[in-house]
């Protein structure tokens, strides 16, 4: 039952190399927007899910369960903030690294950040439990970092290339790519002073450091694919 966090820089290739590397080794891959549309699922009937995606009975709809089952629990237990609700849930996971990277300038703030990072780390823990499953960010390398079959993963390259890569991949000029990648990191690396207080570039909180500008994502993949297997095994002795 492997289990993988990958966290990387924007455009290093965490995002293709994280799928790329679930396939290998036959096993669940979660993204932010993955659970989001989990939480989404909570207000459709399972009649509707089935006739407009029949990926449904999958891991997506089991990932839909466990959020019911999260949302259940905190209402009987008291945990987090039972009022988040289905459409609360959503909105909260859909928040960017630089929303909730920010600093906080009120007591409302704060209570939402709380909230955030309560339910964030109880969703990725229950994911890390169960195993079986490659997450890229949300701070899985911190949140999973006792876990001892957890590979916490770290993907980099060169700025300039990354800013070359980002503006291929969406379409913008170099000057906007470059300012995406400023902003989408400047947000992650406050994300993870706020939280976790660390630098997220740090090689001391990872098994594996990848430079993409040296190996092809799927050859960046393979190599966490066969780590995951060796750190499983490791594990399990």
């Amino acid at each position: 039952m492997p289990v993988v966090t990958i966290s990387g820089t924007t455009g290093s290739g965490a995002r293709e190399v994280g799928p790329l590397a679930a396939k290998i080794l036959g096993i669940d891959y979660v993204d932010q927007q993955i659970l989001v549309d989990a939480a989404r699922r909570l207000g459709v009937s399972a009649e509707a899910l089935a006739e407009r995606d029949e990926r449904c009975v999958g891991f997506r709809e089991r990932l839909a369960s466990m959020l019911r089952t999260f949302l259940e629990r905190s209402a009987m237990t008291g945990v987090g903030d039972p009022m988040v609700g289905i459409r609360g849930l959503e909105v909260l996971l859909a928040r960017s690294y630089g929303e909730v990277g920010a600093e906080v300038d009120s007591s409302a703030q704060e209570l939402d950040d709380a909230r955030y990072i309560e339910t964030v780390s109880t969703i990725i823990s229950e994911l890390g439990q169960r195993g079986d499953i490659v997450i890229l960010g949300r701070g899985g390398q911190m949140i999973l970092k006792e876990l001892p079959i957890a590979l916490r993963v770290l993907m980099q390259a060169p700025l300039e290339l990354r800013i070359r890569w980002v503006a291929e991949r969406d379409k913008l000029s170099v000057e906007e790519a470059g300012k995406r990648v400023h902003e989408l990191d400047s947000g992650r690396a406050a994300f993870y002073r706020k939280f976790f207080k660390v630098d997220m570039g740090d090689p001391s909180l990872y098994d594996l450091v990848i430079d993409t500008a040296r190996l092809s994502y799927t050859a960046a993949a393979e190599i966490v694919a066969s780590a995951a297997r060796a750190k499983e095994g490791q594990a399990s002795r």
